[in-house]
């Protein structure tokens, strides 16, 4: 039967919805936000699967139809999900994913169909609340109600769901995740915005979180039915304990190792020590080598916590609060616009930047717009299987590199110049080449460096810093600058990246319940003095953007035309633009305004350019000599363009002085010839005089001679 709740939240509706569609999946859910509607279904696996990892897919897609669109491209139909899909569906998952019981490993998906939208109200932060109706009045053993909002500040005002248009105005574009109880995840960017409103409009948005959790409790109440069997995958006991005894010790000891390879490679021989021992003692121990594997794991795991917390010891031996060594270099390639060696311990990332022009820019068609997007400013990130040192296939760009790239680009986006003051087209390309944790904050600072060897006038260098967590009961560890071991075995990642002032971009993903509001406070404060600390690195290599854009990097002139005569600059079927692109070598974007780009690598190419442009467009002046083809000739004259397509008639009195008895004695058809305009009629002719202009070129030379005898 279908029951619907609803209620005013951020000033419009919030309605849910169950039990009028998806009604055999294991739950569902339909939620409207304004006119924003999204479906969301939840199914599972009745069996486990034999993956050694919580096999969880959240599929986040939208439709064309929602906003009333057909999808472009040949097949007109929707394809694989966009990088805002994918980035959506992210969000969902990184929430929600430590809040399944350990060993649960029944393959479950979470699908959210992006319905209706009505390009006001963003539906990644209502599919969280979808998706967490559905899980829970589903037989799955998730038992948590969470939800997401995003907070803006506009004129110092916290914003909960600002709409598309108020985030046009806002300092803060924040998604916050989370139960009633603590905050799961942060997701978003900030214009600079001191560590401290952070966490304010963090808490803000806690509370609007605990309003929606108390909403789904409430309309959960009656629909809940008891979870589905299952049975934790866990290891023999009696195995569990004959690895520990053969193997802690050593683990121990390869843990102590500071080098990620050595580390790694101490790990493979200790695991190969151990399964070859137990074979030994006895045959069948060979059927059980994925359980002594992952024994051999969560050792690992408790070895490497316990030695933090009890002892402040890290794998590589740093205090918590200590960075690794910092190396940056630029103008590492020679022939590209701007680039940057940033390596931190055993994390290194290239960071190359190349200028483009407008058309270079990317077009996204997006449901949450009426018209198509252009993106003038791009960050691409790239984790080869090299950069850990392994050999996989080379596939198509990952979810992970999307998200990266996206943290990364979020970071660097407002100290960007405005375009209007620098109109170029920017594409950074990260590609991590050693990968031993924070690879996304390293790709962070090796792109403002490459920003700032291209010559971009950006606001200030940026840095970003990974930060995290070692928690069991009561003991708490915060670490600083975390290696990627104490990423997978931690209970925190949180990235925080900005410049001097303030943050830009911050994400955080847990692996426990939630977080307090003093271990996040700690946590930010030791992020700034991090970041602080590895500006000042950065700036030993490169304090400031050069003076000068990179030798190969294309100069844009601006200049602003009539845009009446666009259509003269266009010409029949474009052919007057690309006469003048052919000639001069330059590339040549036009919008309606008559604001036109020149863009050109070689200055002369520009300057010729821009000097047949303003030809075109500058109304003839009486008194100035013109230099052009005779385009015909007849029996009282010939008629001279003195500009693309602005011809006047040179009399054939006008040809030379004295008698002219046949205009082809003086000039022919093509001939190029100078002339000075004499007048313009009423009717808008124009009178030229070769003559004149023969004369004023002689008094020129003339005087030249004159001076050049008295010098």
């Amino acid at each position: 039967m279908m029951q619907r709740l609803e209620r005013q939240f951020a000033g419009r509706t919030l309605s849910l919805e169950i039990g009028r569609m998806a009604k055999l999946a294991q739950g569902s859910c339909l939620v409207q936000f304004g006119d924003t509607v999204v479906l969301c279904a939840v199914t599972v696996q009745d069996n486990p699967t034999h993956l050694p990892f919580f096999p969880l897919t959240i599929e986040y897609r939208e439709k064309s139809y929602a906003a009333g669109k057909i999808p472009g491209g040949f097949f007109k139909r929707e394809g694989r999900p966009g990088e805002k899909e994918i980035l959506s569906a992210r969000m969902i998952d990184r929430p929600i994913r430590p809040l399944f019981p350990n060993g649960f490993m029944h393959e479950t998906q979470v699908a959210c169909f992006i319905l209706s939208a009505d390009q006001e109200n963003d539906a990644d932060v209502i599919a969280l609340l979808g998706a967490s109706v559905a899980l829970n009045m589903s037989k799955v053993p998730f038992n948590t109600t969470v939800a997401s909002v995003r907070v803006g500040r506009i004129q110092g005002n916290w914003v909960i769901n600002p709409t598309f248009q108020q985030l046009e105005y806002s300092d803060v574009d924040i998604v916050v995740s989370g139960s009633a109880d603590a905050i799961t995840m942060v997701e978003g960017g900030a214009l600079e915005v001191p560590e401290a409103e952070i966490l304010e409009g963090l808490t803000v948005a806690h509370d609007a979180i605990k309003e929606l959790c108390a909403m789904q409790d409430e309309f959960l109440e009656g629909h809940l039915v008891p979870d589905m069997a299952w049975s934790p995958v866990e290891v023999d006991a009696d195995l569990r304990a004959k690895v520990e005894g053969l193997a802690a010790p050593k683990v121990a000891e390869a843990l102590a190792i500071g080098d990620k390879q050595e580390r790694s490679q101490a790990m493979a021989t200790v695991t190969e020590d151990v399964i070859a021992a137990l074979i030994e003692e006895d045959e069948h121990y060979a059927e059980h080598e994925k359980d002594i594997k992952e024994t051999l794991r969560s050792i690992e795991k408790k070895t490497m916590r316990r030695n933090i917390l009890d002892k402040g010891e890290r794998a590589d031996g740093r205090g918590v609060d200590d960075i690794r060594a910092i190396t940056s270099e630029v103008g590492v390639l020679p022939r590209t616009h701007g680039s940057a060696l940033f390596t931190r311990g055993q994390t290194q990332a290239l960071a190359v930047v190349t200028l483009g022009t407008s058309r270079d820019e990317q077009r996204i068609d997006s449901i949450d717009s009426r018209e198509e997007i252009k993106k003038s400013f791009m960050l691409h990130y790239n984790f080869p299987p090299f950069s850990v040192g392994e050999a996989r296939p080379f596939r198509g760009t990952s979810r992970r590199e999307i998200g990266h790239g996206n943290l990364a680009e979020r970071a660097i986006q407002p100290l960007l110049p405005a375009y209007d003051d620098f109109p170029y087209t920017i594409r950074i390309v990260s590609d991590v080449l050693e990968s031993n944790g924070s690879s996304s904050m390293a790709t962070v600072c090796g792109s403002s460096l490459s920003l700032m060897d291209a010559g971009v006038p950006i606001k200030a260098p940026c840095a970003g810093v990974a930060m995290g967590l070692i928690k069991e009961g009561d003991d708490v560890a915060i670490l600083t600058d975390i290696l990627g071991l104490e990423d997978a075995l931690g209970d925190m990642d949180f990235k925080v990246a900005g410049t001097r002032e303030g943050v830009t971009s911050i994400q955080m993903d847990i692996k426990i319940e939630g977080l307090t509001v003093d271990i996040l406070t700690e946590a930010l404060g030791r992020a700034t003095k991090g970041r602080l600390h590895i500006l000042d690195q950065m700036g030993q290599a490169l304090e400031t953007h050069r003076d000068e854009l990179s030798d190969w990097a294309p100069r844009i002139v601006s200049i602003q035309i009539n845009p009446e005569k666009i259509g003269e600059i266009i010409g029949p079927k474009g052919k007057t633009i690309r006469a003048i692109q052919e000639e001069s070598g330059a590339s040549i974007d036009i919008d309606d305004s008559g604001i036109v780009k020149i863009a050109a690598v070689d200055g002369e190419a520009g300057a010729r350019a821009r000097e047949m442009i303003e030809a075109i467009v500058k109304d003839p002046e009486v008194g100035r000599i013109y230099e052009g083809p005779v385009k015909n000739t007849t029996t009282f004259g010939a008629f001279v363009e003195i500009m693309p397509g602005t011809e006047g008639l040179c009399h054939i009195s006008e040809l030379q002085e004295g008698r002219t008895e046949k205009t082809e004695d003086v000039v022919k058809k093509g001939d190029i010839v100078r002339v000075k305009l004499l007048s313009i009629d009423e009717k808008g002719r124009l009178r030229l005089s070769r003559k004149a202009a023969l004369a004023e070129d002689a008094a020129a030379e003339g005087g030249d001679a004159e001076e050049g005898a008295e010098g």
